[in-house]
């Protein structure tokens, strides 16, 4: 049985208790009751979320949990009423197994010194925040989620089921963890790597025209194409469609074409299922060479640095 300490701060973000549900559904056959989870706080009792509700905690006692969650703080400097937390905080580092936050419970991980020297991410809106006031913290804000030792940090507070789901798989393996993502009616699990704005979202356009167009590239990576491919889709001339993709998008259409191959191509790499070479023709890069200069000019390095990124990640991980 793990035992789940979640520190509930005041005046928390409820959907930073999301990452519950992974190890909630765990619980359910057929694997069975796995995990033993205590929402904790300094006095117990009701706390107030930042949106009014309350929920109801126990008071910090044994410190001594397998993994220990802060939960997403809506203040990001620590009133003095956080001492207590952060040293209930540093005492859960001495003994238990590992240590982990969701979104901005980076600030209470850095604040009890367990980041000084080790990577970690938080949402990309308070990275500038975060970096200034820890120098001696590897500020990685583009990443869903870091794993540095028994350290675990995560992005925003959707990105803290995925890092629940790597806890997951690191306890009970990739096929609990699939079967719980796929329960949740999660699209993908999203691996650590994985940058934390997806390039359709930087795309959102106006109309359904140029929406069926970005949803037929995703569909076809594979295949050219090309700009009169695009067109036809969006029923307009190639020099129409060209100007309305850019009006609506922001970039060309050659560009956002580049765009989605990446990010395909980046999660593919990531997960380790397919050679380089696999990955190059499936996401339509046609050739290695290709595709690694992509990546430089987009990643600043190559896709097999990213590779063996992911393995040692993994290798941590486990």
């Amino acid at each position: 049985m793990h035992r789940i300490g979640f520190i509930v701060p005041p005046r928390f973000q409820l959907m930073s208790l999301a990452a519950l549900t992974v190890f909630e559904i765990a619980n359910m056959p057929p694997t069975g009751r796995c995990y033993d989870v205590h929402l904790l706080s300094e006095h117990g009792g009701p706390v107030e979320s930042s949106g009014g509700m309350t929920l109801q905690t126990e008071a910090f006692g044994n410190p001594g949990f397998d993994t220990l969650i802060v939960g997403s703080i809506t203040e990001m400097k620590m009133p003095s009423s956080g001492a207590t937390m952060i040293a209930f905080v540093k005492e859960a580092a001495r003994v238990s197994r590992r240590i982990t936050s969701i979104c901005s419970g980076a600030f209470v991980l850095a604040e009890a010194g367990l980041l000084d020297g080790r990577r970690a991410t938080m949402h990309w809106a308070h990275a500038a925040e975060f970096r200034a006031r820890f120098p001696n913290v590897v500020t990685e804000e583009d990443r869903i989620f870091v794993n540095d030792g028994p350290i675990w940090t995560s992005a925003g507070m959707t990105a803290g089921i995925d890092l629940a789901l790597a806890l997951l798989d690191n306890d009970l393996g990739p096929d609990t963890a699939k079967m719980v993502a796929r329960l949740l009616v999660m699209n993908q699990r999203r691996l650590g790597g994985q940058k934390q704005h997806s390039a359709l979202l930087d795309m959102t356009p106006k109309s359904d025209r140029i929406e069926a167009v970005l949803a037929h590239i995703r569909r076809n990576l594979r295949n050219p194409l090309t700009v009169e491919e695009l067109a036809d889709v969006a029923n307009l001339s190639p020099r129409q469609f060209s100007r309305a993709f850019v009006a609506e998008t922001g970039q060309s259409p050659a560009k956002a074409v580049e765009q989605l191959r990446l990010e395909a191509a980046r999660f593919m790499i990531e997960q380790g299922r397919h050679t380089i070479n696999v990955v190059a023709q499936e996401t339509g890069f046609a050739d290695r060479e290709r595709m690694r200069r992509a990546f430089l000019r987009t990643f600043g390095v190559p896709a097999d640095f990213l590779r063996r990124s992911a393995r040692r990640e993994a290798v941590a991980g486990g």
